[in-house]
């Protein structure tokens, strides 16, 4: 039987991409990475948020084919129930459900303000109130998490779709030396020590090319 194929933009820069690649990771799918060019005008207007629809990730599985993150997460978690993307309590999904939720859709102004760029590192970053903001929330949405289900995921023992979801703003927060508090601070550093992390990170160094871009230069 053919695998499934995953299509993704740059590891070093595609936040979206990772999301998706790490919930097939976690699905414990089987699939091959499709690559599309951060050079192709379309790819290079989604990552720099200028486009209106999400051309990645998108997942083909049995000739079905699935675009849009939260999709793909809903996709796996149908084919894949034994994975535990999903919490298997009611209310623990609904809530993982409603935070994944509000990351596909909300924290505009850290996407815009603190783009993912894994191989840069910026210590003395400013970061401006509307960003901020997105931070603060983030850090009340992990920290409300990890005291309800008590960790060392967002949702207990266990990586979810959540922890995948937030995943690529973990390496916002290290990128921008964002200054966090104990408990989320040991939460980024689980997160950062998964081996589907470590492995899409040395894939990401290893990217000859850059976008001028998406670097923030300051």
């Amino acid at each position: 039987m053919r695998k499934a194929e995953l299509t993704i933009s740059s590891k070093n820069y595609g936040a979206w991409s990772l999301r998706g690649w790490l919930m097939a990771k976690f699905a414990g799918l089987d699939f091959e990475e499709q690559v599309v060019s951060p050079d192709d005008p379309a790819m290079k207007a989604e990552m720099l948020l200028m486009s209106s629809s999400m051309l990645v990730p998108s997942l083909v599985h049995n000739k079905i084919k699935v675009w849009d993150t939260l999709a793909i997460g809903e996709y796996l978690n149908e084919i894949k129930p034994k994975a535990g993307l999903l919490p298997a309590d009611a209310a623990a999904r609904a809530h993982c459900r409603a935070i994944c939720g509000e990351m596909h859709s909300g924290f505009a102004s850290l996407r815009t303000a603190l783009p993912m760029n894994l191989k840069a590192h910026f210590a003395d970053f400013k970061i401006w109130s509307r960003a901020q903001s997105d931070i603060d929330r983030i850090v009340e949405i992990w920290k409300e998490c990890l005291a309800n289900y008590g960790g060392p995921y967002l949702f207990g023992a266990q990586v979810t779709l959540a922890d995948a979801m937030y995943a690529p703003v973990v390496t916002r927060f290290l990128t921008y030396s964002v200054a966090l508090d104990p408990v989320c601070s040991a939460y980024c550093q689980r997160i950062m020590a998964l081996p589907a992390m470590q492995e899409w990170i040395t894939a990401a160094l290893q990217e000859p090319d850059d976008i001028d871009e998406l670097d923030a230069e300051f």
